[in-house]
């Protein structure tokens, strides 16, 4: 099973995508600051996340999730998390 998951930063709101065979790892990973991408924004809250049984299905939708389609998606699947937390917008 690969999962494709979405974290966002208490520090910064910021968000997080990913792709992983070991979700539970992963998020471990990534609260231990083990992850370059990740370190030093945490504490992270798992937000969402997608199960897929082929790696490359995950692989393309973690690819969308990360285009502008794909955060128009979580904006409208998480309107109610992100009306109470809401995500920093790059800029």
């Amino acid at each position: 099973m690969f999962f494709v998951y979405v974290l966002q930063s208490e520090s910064d709101r910021g968000l997080y995508i990913g792709m992983t065979g070991d979700l539970r790892r992963r998020l471990r990973e990534h609260q231990a600051g083990e992850s370059q991408s990740t370190k030093g924004r945490g504490p992270w809250q798992l937000i969402y996340f997608e199960a897929y049984l082929e790696k490359q299905d995950a692989a393309v939708r973690e690819v969308f999730l990360k285009s502008g389609g794909g955060r128009k998606f979580l904006d409208n699947q998480l309107k109610v998390h992100f009306g109470r937390y809401p995500r920093r917008i790059a800029t």
